[in-house]
This record gives structure tokens, C-alpha cells and sequence, in this order.
């Protein structure tokens, strides 16, 4: 099998459990920036979201959603680094080195300085990690107080396929750019009972806890339950405290959580997720966003504002995206945050979860929402501050399979081109949006 084959089987792979879709293949080169609207599909379960749905938020004034203009915003691609296998994440330390980190998902942690790739890997996991399909090297977050915390975190899947979060300790000095691969100290391990749906998310949250997104443990429908079940991990939002306890255990339940003192497993924080594709925070407003791989009709953004009462209740398997799924119809929807944007199968078929983005370095993009797809390749955006349903602004045809986001340490948007092994990032053409 060729490289580009193998490329192309792993992106179908990483479909993410988007089930009875056939992703074609992706355009070989990026095109110009998109002017064109949302398909009619697209427009038409837009309309529906907003029309059918109760509002959701505390009573008053409801917001209005800023008008994104595509051609204004003049969103293009630049290549950043490439040489990449698989790539399935880019982050950077936070430290002022200006490195980033790329994940592959093979097993290894790649270093980027200045768009040069280092020629030893940060840290390599091959030896331990079960990689193939959804499964492999799946997450990286630093410590918030890195580099005086020199601990990061990975989510990987072992060769018997459980999800396996650790923490290892970078090196320093002459040693920056190399971990230690004995360093690992495994926080948690939790058994997959089919090979898709991992999730593999790792993001630090405005409150410094760790959160850990997992899929539903696969399989079609949800067999389990696990969405909706308060006694699995699957299919939810986990939230620790990584800070040693003087138990000696390797983490702490904060104690916020909505399961601390009983009725459920206590690392929960949210509940009802299909197969959370990639999870961030805005930087600003401290509200979660979340992108959540769908069945058969719907791919979903969820979005929770900061201060939200935990368990958060996304829906799946109740619903998928809006609609009901399990009933598939008079599902109750009672307590459940509903997206605040999806989009039918014929634009894409697996979401990949982005960014707000924030910062000098965004421009005509602050306080817009960045999200894309797997499969198709397109970038969308939503007005970070606007109204609980939207319609997603489809901003740029990447002709790139979008495997992930990310920022560098000014707050520029990347992704990672999985089939092409490149790390692309986003640049606007218009002036800066006070947002």
C-alpha cells in the first residue's frame, strides 16, 4: 500500500465513527478563500435548530450574531512545518520558547522551532501505544505552571486498546526539547469495549483542573449506554485535579464535581457526548467549546458558558445533534444543552472541535470560532458572543484533512493536515474586530 493510500485509509479511520459516510477524497491543492453559502441541507437544519428549539441561557436581552463576511475576512492557508506521519495535534508550552508541539499518532512528540522540525523526537511512546484506526497517540497538555511545573499529559490507547492518561516530565536546559520516557506516571486507565469513539482530548481549564474528553467506547448507537450512564466514564467530560495529593494518589476529584460525594462516577463533569472530537476554552470568556462527532445525520458544536452547574448534559443517545435519536422521535429534552451549531452529512463527516480565536495576531478573526472537517476539509466559523443557535459561515475550502487545532503562543490558529503530514496555519487578510 502506498503512503498516500495509507494516508487516505487513516483519515477514513478517523472519520471518528461518523457512520454510513464515505469521505472522498480531498482536493490536492488549497482553493481561494470561500464566499460561497452553506449547502441547502446546511441552511435548512440551521433554520430548523433555530426555529424549533426553546432558547437556552438565563432570561433578558439575547444577543444578535455578528455577520461573518468570507470575502472580508480573506481566510487563507500557509504551511508552518511539514514531514509530519499522521499528525493529530499541535500545541505549544506556553513557556515563551515559541516551540510547538506536534503529536503523531503513531507514538511520537515532535518539537518545532522557527518551522524547523526537530531531528529527535520530544518524547517517544511507540514502545506503548497501540496505534491504528481512532486508537494511538491521542492528546498532549502541559502543565498551566510550565515550565516551573515541568509535567505534561498524553492520552494514548495501549495495544490492547484501553485509554491510558499519564504524565511524563520534560527535561530542561540543554535537555528542553526531550522528555523522559520513564518519567510516565499513569493517572488513568479506562477500558474501551470497541475500537472507535476515544476521544483522546487533554485541555487545562480556566479553573486549572485537567479536563479529559472520552467518547462513548464505540460500537453503533451507543450499545452501552455509556452517554447517558453516571457510572461510566465513557462518553463524557472528566474533570481532576493534577495536583499530587498527600494520599499518594496520581489525582484528586475536585470537589465541584457533580459526582464528588456520590451518585455517580466522581472524575464526571458532563455527561451525553458521542465521540468529542476536540475541546478548547475561550481565552476570554472562559465558556467550553466542544466538537462532537455525530451518527448518521448531524455533526455538533457545543458550546457552555463559564459557570455552568455541572453535570452539563450534552444529549447523545437521547439526541443526536437536535434531533431525537433514541427515541427517534418525543425524546425528552429536558435538561440538556443543546448545540449551538451543527451541519448535515453532505458538508463533511466528522467535525473536528477548534478555537476562539483571541489575541493581536487573529485579526479580522477575533471573537470568531474556528472549527472544520475531517473529511471535507472545509473551515467554518461562529460569532463566539452571538446567540445560543447559529448558522455555521463556511470561511475557507482547505482542501486539507483537518485532524486538529490549535494556537501557537501569540494566538495565531493552526491545524494539522493528517493525510499530508503538514501543520498549516490561518491567516486573515482583513484588519482586526474588536470582539
Amino acid at each position: 500500500m502506498t503512503a498516500a493510500l495509507t494516508a487516505r485509509a487513516v483519515v477514513a479511520a478517523l472519520a471518528l465513527g461518523a457512520c454510513s459516510v464515505v469521505p472522498s477524497a480531498a482536493p490536492s491543492t488549497p482553493s481561494e478563500p470561500a464566499s460561497a453559502p452553506p449547502s441547502a441541507t446546511a441552511r435548512a437544519t440551521a433554520a430548523e435548530l433555530a426555529t424549533s428549539l426553546p432558547p437556552s441561557g438565563p432570561p433578558g436581552p439575547r444577543p444578535t450574531q455578528r455577520m461573518l463576511d468570507p470575502a472580508a475576512i480573506g481566510l487563507r492557508a500557509e504551511v508552518v512545518a511539514v514531514g509530519f506521519s499522521a499528525p493529530l495535534q499541535v500545541t505549544n508550552a506556553g513557556d515563551g520558547s515559541g516551540r510547538l508541539f506536534v503529536v503523531e499518532q503513531g507514538g511520537r512528540i515532535l518539537v518545532v522551532r522557527h518551522g524547523q522540525v526537530g531531528r529527535e523526537p520530544f518524547l517517544d511512546l511507540r514502545d506503548r501505544v497501540g496505534a491504528g484506526g481512532e486508537r494511538g497517540l491521542l492528546g498532549l497538555a502541559f502543565s498551566p505552571a510550565f515550565p516551573a511545573d515541568r509535567r505534561f499529559f498524553v492520552d494514548y490507547t495501549d495495544p490492547g486498546g484501553t485509554s491510558v492518561i499519564s504524565s511524563f516530565v520534560a527535561g530542561s536546559g540543554p535537555d528542553a526539547d526531550r522528555a523522559d520516557p520513564a518519567s510516565e506516571r499513569v493517572l488513568l486507565r479506562i477500558a474501551q469495549p470497541y475500537p472507535n469513539h476515544n476521544g483522546g482530548g487533554l485541555v487545562f481549564g480556566p479553573d486549572g483542573f485537567l479536563y479529559i474528553g472520552l467518547g462513548d467506547g464505540g460500537g453503533s448507537g451507543d450499545p452501552s449506554g455509556n452517554g447517558q450512564r453516571t457510572d461510566a466514564l465513557l462518553g463524557k467530560l472528566l474533570r481532576i485535579d493534577v495536583t499530587p495529593p498527600p494520599d499518594g494518589r496520581p489525582y484528586a476529584v475536585p470537589p465541584g464535581n457533580p459526582f464528588a460525594s456520590g451518585g455517580g462516577a466522581p472524575e464526571i463533569w458532563a455527561i451525553g457526548l458521542r465521540n468529542p472530537w476536540r475541546f478548547s476554552f475561550d481565552r476570554l470568556t472562559g465558556a467550553l467549546w466542544i466538537g462532537d462527532v455525530g451518527q448518521n445525520r448531524s455533526e455538533e458544536i457545543d458550546r457552555t458558558p463559564a459557570g455552568a452547574t455541572p453535570p452539563v448534559n450534552y444529549g447523545w443517545n437521547r439526541m443526536e445533534g437536535s434531533r431525537c435519536f433514541e427515541p427517534a422521535s418525543g425524546c425528552d429534552r429536558t435538561g440538556l444543552t443543546l448545540p449551538i451549531a451543527e451541519y448535515g452529512h453532505d458538508a463533511g463527516c466528522a467535525v473536528t472541535g477548534g478555537f476562539v480565536a483571541r489575541g493581536d495576531a487573529v485579526g479580522a478573526l477575533s471573537g470568531v470560532y474556528l472549527f472544520g472537517d475531517v473529511c471535507s476539509g472545509r473551515i467554518w466559523g461562529l460569532d463566539a458572543n452571538g446567540p445560543d443557535r447559529q448558522e455555521p459561515v463556511l470561511l475557507l475550502e482547505s482542501g486539507r484533512s483537518i485532524s486538529s487545532f490549535g494556537e501557537d503562543e501569540a494566538g495565531r490558529i493552526l491545524f494539522t493536515d493528517l493525510a499530508r503530514g503538514e501543520v498549516i496555519g490561518l491567516v486573515p487578510a482583513g484588519p482586526a474586530v474588536s470582539r
